[in-house]
């Protein structure tokens, strides 16, 4: 039952892709409500599916590589719809649909939903440290769509071919503030996310330990970056196309609830 709706959700986003597709090859895009009201049906049955997964479970669904792909795209619609309307940024929907549709077909094509025959009592600390720090993550890929947004407005005015599309993109400035913030709310929340990891109450794997540091200091470089004006705002935008790819690549060491530590 949980994997029909995750189906049905990929499916509205797919169809918000090949809406937008569609308007933009034939040159005469037109923002509508059509796929802002696709990516929210998709975004309720993805809802649904964490729910009955968590409920069977018992715990939050973050125990294998699948459940972790499902909730990163749920995060990343969460966050646009939060951010999304309050920015005026409709046309950041145009961009989200094709991540996320990408990330939940991949999931659900992999043979990657292995179920872990052993149960071990939830930990609060731990189920909120896998879910902070992919809520982050959500965060992270918005300012990599408003990255690739304010790349493409940029390119186009530098080689003077303005599509259709251009006049419903934000103002660079807009973008770029749009950007700004969404890096301070995804670095806020994985330091969140970095802090609560000591209070679980038992050891991750170093590797992981270091990499997820790596991605930590990145994003703050950054921001540190931008803070002292010493990254052109192109180069920000570049640098969170770079910081979000290097950060899916953790993406397998973050099965945090699952039965790492059970009896062998």
């Amino acid at each position: 039952m949980d994997r029909e709706l995750l189906i049905v959700s990929t499916l509205c986003f797919f169809v918000a892709v090949v809406r937008t597709s569609l308007s933009i090859r034939a040159r005469i895009y037109q923002p509508t409500r059509f796929s802002f009201f696709a990516v929210a049906l998709g975004f309720v049955f993805q809802t649904a599916f964490l729910s009955i997964r968590g409920h069977a479970l018992g715990r939050c669904p973050l125990t294998n590589l699948f459940e972790v792909f499902i909730f990163l795209a749920w995060s990343v619609v969460l966050i646009y719809m939060l951010v999304g309307p309050a920015y005026r940024l409709s046309l950041m929907g145009a961009f989200t649909a094709p991540l996320v549709a990408s990330l939940q077909s991949f999931a659900l094509i992999a043979l990657i939903d292995v179920r872990h025959p052993v149960k071990l009592p939830a930990n609060p600390w731990l189920e909120f440290h896998a879910s902070i720090s992919l809520v982050a993550y959500g965060a992270f890929a918005l300012a990599c769509i408003a990255g690739v947004m304010y790349l493409v407005q940029e390119r186009q005015l530098k080689t003077h071919q303005l599509y259709s599309i251009f006049y419903h993109l934000p103002p660079l400035t807009d973008l770029f503030a749009a950007i700004t913030r969404l890096l301070w709310w995804g670095f806020a929340l994985y330091s969140l996310g970095l802090v609560s990891g000591f209070f679980v109450g038992q050891p991750l794997p170093y590797v992981q330990v270091v990499c997820a540091f790596g991605v930590w200091l990145l994003y703050g470089a950054i921001l540190q970056g931008r803070h002292l004006r010493r990254l052109a705002p192109k180069h920000v935008a570049a640098l969170c196309i770079v910081g979000f790819s290097a950060a899916l690549t953790l993406l397998w060491g973050i099965t945090f609830t699952a039965q790492i530590h059970s009896l062998p």
